[in-house]
């Protein structure tokens, strides 16, 4: 019995059976199809701009001119008191201000920090939902947008970086790259393929949908905070 997915291959051959016809291609198509194939697996780039100057510091400028708060450090270890550092710091309208919470949850890879020793209360766990406060890292930075790369996973629930009313993201500074091409490209290599999902994200979530207002926080995060560590 035909499945849907054998239905939605015929249907496809049908729609591609009438465009061929159309252009007036006939016969054998191998060699075109192989040259296709062979530009894709190229993986082609096209006109990029330059970045001149150190990419980690061009990525620090991006990154807040898309309205993330950006922090360097020289050690890992020293995370868990630029958090609280940020969070102490954040000018929240008086409603919000009782809300200003240092409790919170991480991604796996941070387990081993001295959260309580910072005085922060942050569970290893996704999300539920309720947190105010997602501490993640990312896979990788772009320079180019000020962009964090973050890859779906059993260790990277996405749902930390989107829930929270605050995501504070850990780079390191050798993983930040010149450009998008560049970042597929360590993806590539490193993994051989690409995962269920890729999120970029570059700043707080906006809108400008309401009399090109723009608004923050409208379908994510109020506030992106990026540590570059290195």
């Amino acid at each position: 019995m035909p499945t849907r997915l054998d239905d939605n291959r015929a249907a496809r051959e049908a729609i591609l059976g009438r465009v061929r016809k159309a252009l007036g291609k006939t016969g054998d198509r191998g060699a075109a199809r192989a040259e296709a194939e062979a530009y894709v697996a190229a993986h082609a780039q096209g006109p990029r701009p330059s970045i001149p100057e150190d990419p980690v510091l061009r990525f620090l400028a991006r990154a807040a001119d898309m309205a993330s708060s950006v922090e360097r450090l020289a050690d890992r270890r020293d995370v868990p008191a630029a958090v609280v550092r940020y969070v102490d710091a954040l000018l929240l309208p008086p409603q919000l201000a009782e809300q200003k919470s240092h409790r919170g949850v991480c991604w796996p890879e941070f387990a081993d920090l001295d959260w309580a020793g910072a005085g922060l209360d942050i569970a290893v766990r996704p999300t539920a939902g309720d947190d105010r406060l997602g501490i993640t890292g990312a896979y990788c930075g772009i320079a180019e947008t000020g962009t964090l790369v973050v890859l779906s996973g059993a260790d990277t629930p996405t749902a930390t970086t989107l829930l929270p009313d605050t995501h504070i993201a850990v780079v390191r500074a050798d993983r930040i790259v010149a450009g998008m091409e560049d970042a597929f490209a360590l993806i590539r290599g490193e993994l051989g393929s690409l995962p269920r999902a890729i999120n970029m994200i570059s700043g707080p979530s906006r809108t400008g949908d309401i009399e090109q207002t723009i608004v923050l926080g409208a379908h994510g995060p109020f506030r992106v905070h990026i540590i570059v560590v290195g």
